[in-house]
């Protein structure tokens, strides 16, 4: 069985859709960051990087969401959560979520986590104040740029609609208000009527059963 360690409010969320999605056999390991558990020694022996998610396997721990997430698409090909057979659609997915991850993702993460970058409280709050502009051009980008629809790719649904599921649902925390982007508002929406995205959500309130972290 798969196991899927994870944080409430986090980009995990995304794995645990594509998990349902997927209709895997898997379990849940709860992290929490509130009490540290990320930096403890025990999860630090899953994840060293003492992030989440971390995806354990028959195998060895996979991490880095767009990882977890093509090597679910290419576990449960039945799925058809990525477009496995044609080699340039699959790079459009990859660089959509690889822009996710290294750009979207980033700038969000600034509003809470700017000790990552700096140590002053000074540079904290101009973090802070950056986050809607910089967040916002990125769901701008995406809007104008990047999306087919009605889903990411186009007609078919994949594994980059729950990872900006996932982003988008932290909109209004970061400043950016979703009337702006109305496409990817209209996304979220339609995103949060799919069965498998209602029982990730509710798998991340900790409404199923949770393996022991």
């Amino acid at each position: 069985m798969l196991k899927l360690y994870y944080a409430p409010d986090t980009i995990a969320l995304a794995s645990i859709i594509a998990l349902e999605e997927a209709g895997a056999d898997y379990a849940l390991g709860r992290v929490d960051f509130a009490r540290g558990e990320q930096r403890g020694g025990p999860y630090l022996a899953i994840n060293p990087k003492a992030r989440v998610p971390a995806l354990e396997t028959e195998r060895g721990i996979l991490t880095e969401t767009p990882a977890i997430l093509l090597y679910l698409a290419q576990r449960f090909p039945a799925a058809r959560l990525a477009p496995l057979d044609d080699p340039f659609e699959l790079a459009r997915l990859q660089a959509f979520n690889s822009y996710l991850c290294a750009t979207l993702h980033i700038a969000h993460s600034h509003r809470m986590r700017g000790s990552r970058w700096a140590d002053d409280e000074a540079a904290f709050a101009a973090m802070r104040r950056k986050v809607p502009q910089s967040v916002g051009e990125c769901f701008a980008l995406i809007e104008r740029a990047h999306f087919g629809g009605p889903w990411v790719l186009g007609a078919d649904y994949s594994l980059a609609d729950g990872y900006l599921f996932t982003l988008a649902q932290w909109m209004e925390a970061d400043g950016v208000d979703p009337a702006a982007v109305p496409i990817i508002a209209g996304h979220r929406r339609r995103m949060a009527e799919r069965p498998a995205v209602q029982r990730a959500l509710a798998a991340e309130r900790g409404e199923r059963r949770l393996a022991p972290a």
